[in-house]
């Protein structure tokens, strides 16, 4: 077999493997999509392709619902995910460059620690969690969830943003101090424009995690009123009365718009690297 006809065959592998994956990933996808144009209201009788599709699932969802839970659930998703977001970004950056520009007393200690707890689960903690928000008062509470959004993506993140604050060169720091430059200004002048990249990857998997997550909230929140996107829609088809399975369907479809929105904004800086030829000159 000659070199020329090897190639061939390995491209028709490689290709091969990305058609499964694709009716893997779409397939579902396509019958979500299918089942929320359906006009009924159950999972047995609604096919992929509707031979009479409709909009009502949508248009019920933030106009006929009496109760308005679904606009209620998007908002609070909404909420969690943006402050999640935001103060993940900010702790870990603070703490990665702690970590990797300064040197104190019980560094090496702390960078093993936040090795040692990304091997942790944060169900593990559920019960101390419970009772560590009932006794501040903020169960049942989109702040109490946001805090342990926040505190569980800290030794991830921290990790994830100090190995790519190591790659910047500390020649640009330096030449910083030398024309009077402060350690904020260092901050926010350079390593932050130089660190977009991580910045949106972390801000990226952040906003994506509460729309996402179910069980967390279902731990914390007690209120129809203070659920989340996921524990709301699981509500529509896990209540013993409920057979919501094409508004289940039309609610799960309409989650991806703000993630999809996030990426597209922050697409620019997930593909490039900033740090190339900053040394130059």
């Amino acid at each position: 077999m000659n070199m020329k006809t090897k190639n061939r065959l390995e491209l028709v592998g490689i290709y091969l493997i990305f058609a499964v994956m694709f009716v893997i990933i779409a397939y579902p996808l396509l019958w979500a999509v299918g089942m929320s144009l359906n006009p009924g209201r159950s999972m047995f009788s609604a096919s992929m392709i509707p031979e009479n599709w409709s909009l009502e699932h949508y248009r019920w969802l933030f106009f006929d619902d009496p109760r308005g839970r679904y606009v209620t659930w998007y908002k609070n998703s909404l909420i969690v995910a943006g402050f999640t977001s935001l103060f993940s970004v900010l702790v870990a950056t603070l703490t990665a460059y702690a970590f990797a520009r300064y040197k104190f007393v019980g560094r090496k200690n702390g960078i093993f620690i936040l090795l040692v707890l990304q091997m942790f689960p944060i169900l593990m903690a559920m019960v101390a969690i419970y009772l560590l928000l009932s006794l501040v008062g903020l169960l049942n509470s989109l702040t109490g969830l946001i805090i342990i959004y926040v505190g569980a993506s800290v030794p991830m993140m921290t990790f994830l943003v100090k190995g790519y604050f190591d790659t910047i060169p500390r020649e640009l720091d330096e030449a910083a101090k030398i024309d009077g430059a402060g350690h904020l200004r260092i901050f926010f002048q350079i390593m932050l424009p130089l660190a977009k990249p991580i910045l949106a990857v972390v801000a990226l998997f952040q906003f994506m995690t509460p729309f996402m997550d179910f069980l967390l909230p279902r731990i914390v929140l007690r209120s129809e009123d203070k659920f989340t996107l996921a524990l709301g829609l699981f509500n529509f088809v896990s209540n013993e009365f409920d057979n919501n399975f094409t508004r289940f369907a039309a609610g799960a479809i309409l989650v991806a718009i703000p993630i999809a929105l996030v990426f597209l904004f922050l697409q620019r800086y997930l593909i490039a690297g900033l740090t190339a030829g900053g040394t130059k000159g």
